[in-house]
């Protein structure tokens, strides 16, 4: 049974919902019949690098919003990511353009090991402050997973999986995506957001029901939309 997962590393419900899927898939007895792949959404695909700002102060900006304010509003996904084991620091996070982090998850992904550089990436970005648009940081993390340095150089220094990136978002649209994470499971159920953990649960064990049977409708799982970034970027 496959899984694919459309999801952008700067969303903090991307991260949130990546642990409560891992925490479902813990549980569930056909875990190693389940295959994860991870595919591209940018929430703002015109996104300038600034590695001179902070998230907090881009989003304090951009929404009009007293620092003051904006670390109240964002103190809530800050709290419920730590629910999760997860330690969120907007106030080192780098506003990056995200689409050579897709292309490197891509590269990654051909050498089996897209979900390991997900994860590094995700951590970098919240927790550590790495910018994700800097060549020798994606050519480090890279590394750390086991990609060869001189690949990720010659990925970035050319066009490759740009396409790949384009085509993953093509087919969220396809698929009438709105906001990520987005679950998709083996073409037959999906999840919007980071949704309760009842909700992957349930949808893990009724999507291994189904996945031998013919069913070419998408049907959504819990509330019509968990927490999530829209496409309009806003995840606040």
């Amino acid at each position: 049974m496959k899984i694919e997962i459309w999801s952008d590393v700067v969303c903090p419900f991307c991260y949130i919902g990546k642990r409560k899927l891992e925490k479902a898939l813990d549980k569930f007895p056909h875990k190693e019949k389940v295959e994860i792949e991870w595919k591209s959404f940018q929430l703002n695909p015109g996104q300038k690098t600034n590695p001179n700002i902070s998230t907090l102060e881009h989003l304090s900006h951009s929404k009009g919003w007293s620092m003051e304010q904006t670390r109240e509003i964002t103190a809530n996904v800050v709290n419920m990511a730590a629910g999760q084991g997860l330690d969120f620091n907007f106030d080192k996070a780098v506003v990056a353009n995200t689409k050579n982090a897709h292309r490197l998850i891509h590269l990654a992904k051909n050498e089996g090991r897209g979900g390991e550089m997900k994860e590094r990436l995700l951590k970098a970005y919240f927790s550590e402050g790495k910018n994700l648009d800097d060549p020798d940081t994606l050519i480090s993390l890279g590394s750390e997973i086991g990609l060869a340095k001189d690949k990720i150089k010659a990925m970035l220094e050319s066009d490759s999986y740009e396409d790949t990136v384009d085509q993953d978002i093509y087919e969220s649209r396809q698929l009438g995506v709105r906001g990520v994470p987005f679950f998709v499971l083996d073409r037959k159920f999906g999840i919007s957001g980071a949704q309760a953990d009842e909700v992957f649960d349930q949808t893990l064990e009724k999507a291994w029901a189904e996945y031998t049977k013919e069913n070419p409708i998408l049907t959504m799982a819990g509330t019509e939309s968990g927490e999530s970034c829209d496409v309009d970027g806003n995840c606040i």
